[in-house]
C-alpha cells in the first residue's frame, strides 16, 4: 500500500517540514499501523491481570475502545481503491486468507499440545485472534458494494446495530464483522487529509487530556465493566440487556470509540521515526505474538508476573514493546515470510503475460493514480508491495 504517492496536495507542506527525502510511504500512517499492533500485543498481555486488579481493567478498557475501531478503519481508508480486479483478488487470497488458514493450523497445533486436546480444523470458527482476518477479507471483498450505496455509514451503522439484537452464530466472526462494519464504511468515505487535519494544535493539546479522562473514568467504573461490550461478538441477550438499553449503549460506545480514536491520532507523530520502517511489518507481530501469548497463560507466567501487583501492569506493557520490535525485526521476517506474507502461485494466474511471468507471483495491487491510498490485501503491508507489482496492473 503505496500511501504518499496518492497524497499529492500534501508533498510540499511535508517536503518543507522533512529533511528527508520522500520514500514513497505516508510516514503518518506507518507509524499509526505501528502504534496500534503494540497496542494490541499489550491488549492481550493485560487480559490475564484484567480479572484481579482495577487499574489493569481501566487501561485495558481504554485500549480496547479505540484501538480496533482505529485499526478498522484504517483498513476502510486503504480500501478505497479496490474494485475487485483480478490482481487485487489474488492479492486478497494471497495475503489475508492464506496466511489465516496456515495460522489456524498453527493455533490448532499449539492448543493440541498446550490442552492435549484431539487435533481438529474448523476453518470456519476463527481462533482466538484471526477472527481480524476473515473480517477483514469479507469488508475488503464488499468495499465495491459500499461505494454503490446511498448513505453508506449510516446503513452500516443500522447493520451494526441489528447484529446485537439477533443470534447471530459465529462461524466467520459473523456478530464481529457486523459490528465493527460502521468503521471500515467510514474508512471508505475518508481520504488522507482528513486524517492530517486532525494534526492542528487544538485537537493535540486536547487528546492527552481526553485520554487521561477516560482512563480516569474507566477506573472509576472499573469494577463494573463488561468487557464483553468492547469484543463486540455477543448480542443483547447475552449482555442481559433490552433492547433499547442495549442500543442505547452501544451508541455511546460509537460516540466514545470515535473521540479517542481522534485523540490518539491527533497523537501519531506525521514525521518519520525510528519505529516507522517497522509500520510496513505489523502482519508478523500481530500473527505470532498470539502463539506466545497462549503458551504464557497455560504455563502460569502470567500468574508470576501477577504477583508484582502494581508494577505488573507496566512490566506486561514494556514486554508488548519489546516482543512487538522483536517479531518486527528482520530475522524474525526473513524466517516467517513464507507463511506470513505468501505469494501468489504462478500457475494459477490466468493470462499472465511474459513480464508478469518474469515479475514473480502477484502479492499485492499496484498502485491506484486515483487521489487515495491504494489497496493493500492487509492493513500490514510490505514495503515492496508496491514496486515488486507495479507492472502487474495497469
Amino acid at each position: 500500500m503505496t500511501l504518499s504517492t496518492t497524497l499529492q496536495p500534501l508533498r510540499r507542506h511535508r517536503a518543507r517540514a522533512d529533511p528527508h527525502p520522500p520514500t514513497g510511504r505516508d510516514p503518518f500512517f506507518d507509524n499509526a499501523k505501528f502504534l496500534l499492533v503494540v497496542l494490541v500485543v499489550i491488549g492481550h498481555n493485560w487480559a490475564a491481570l484484567v480479572r484481579d486488579m482495577d487499574t489493569a481493567k481501566a487501561a485495558y478498557t481504554v485500549v480496547y475502545l479505540f484501538h480496533m475501531p482505529a485499526f478498522v478503519l484504517l483498513c476502510g481508508l486503504f480500501s478505497r481503491g479496490f474494485t475487485g480486479t483480478g490482481p487485487q483478488i489474488r492479492a486478497l487470497l494471497a495475503r489475508v486468507l492464506a496466511p489465516y488458514l496456515l495460522f489456524t493450523v498453527a493455533y490448532k497445533a499449539l492448543q493440541t499440545l498446550l490442552y492435549d486436546a484431539p487435533f481438529s480444523l474448523t476453518p470456519t470458527e476463527p481462533v482466538y485472534l484471526l477472527w481480524f482476518l476473515v473480517a477483514l477479507f469479507l469488508w475488503r471483498i464488499t468495499a465495491p458494494v459500499w461505494r454503490a450505496v446511498r448513505y453508506p455509514v449510516a446503513v452500516a451503522v443500522l447493520i451494526s446495530l441489528a447484529a446485537g439484537l439477533t443470534g447471530i452464530g459465529y462461524e466467520l466472526a459473523l456478530p464481529r464483522v457486523l459490528m465493527f462494519l460502521p468503521w471500515f464504511v467510514l474508512g471508505l468515505r475518508l481520504r488522507p487529509e482528513h486524517f492530517h487535519r486532525l494534526r492542528t494544535r487544538a485537537v493535540r493539546c486536547l487528546a492527552p487530556p481526553v485520554l487521561l479522562t477516560a482512563l480516569g473514568l474507566a477506573y472509576a467504573v472499573a469494577p463494573h465493566l463488561n468487557a464483553n461490550w468492547l469484543y463486540m461478538r455477543a448480542n443483547n441477550a447475552e449482555l442481559h440487556t433490552g433492547s433499547l438499553t442495549y442500543l442505547a449503549i452501544r451508541l455511546g460506545l460509537f460516540a466514545v470509540s470515535a473521540t479517542l480514536t481522534v485523540a490518539f491520532l491527533a497523537l501519531v507523530p506525521a514525521r518519520r521515526t525510528v519505529f516507522t520502517a517497522l509500520g510496513a511489518a505489523t502482519m508478523f507481530p500481530f500473527l505470532v505474538h498470539g502463539l506466545l501469548v497462549q503458551a504464557g497463560q497455560v504455563y502460569g507466567a502470567y500468574d508470576l508476573v501477577g504477583r508484582l501487583g502494581a508494577a505488573a501492569l507496566p512490566a506486561l506493557a514494556v514486554f508488548g514493546v519489546a516482543l512487538t520490535l522483536l517479531l518486527s525485526s528482520a530475522p524474525v521476517r526473513r524466517v516467517l515470510r513464507p507463511v506470513v506474507e505468501p505469494g501468489f502461485p504462478r500457475f494459477l494466474t490466468p493470462g499472465q503475460s511474459s513480464a508478469d511471468r518474469r515479475s514473480g507471483p502477484v502479492t499485492s495491487p499496484s498502485p491506484s493514480p486515483s487521489p487515495s491510498p491504494s489497496p493493500s490485501p492487509s492493513p500490514f503491508p510490505s514495503r515492496q508491495d508496491s514496486a515488486r507489482e507495479a507492472s502487474s496492473q495497469s
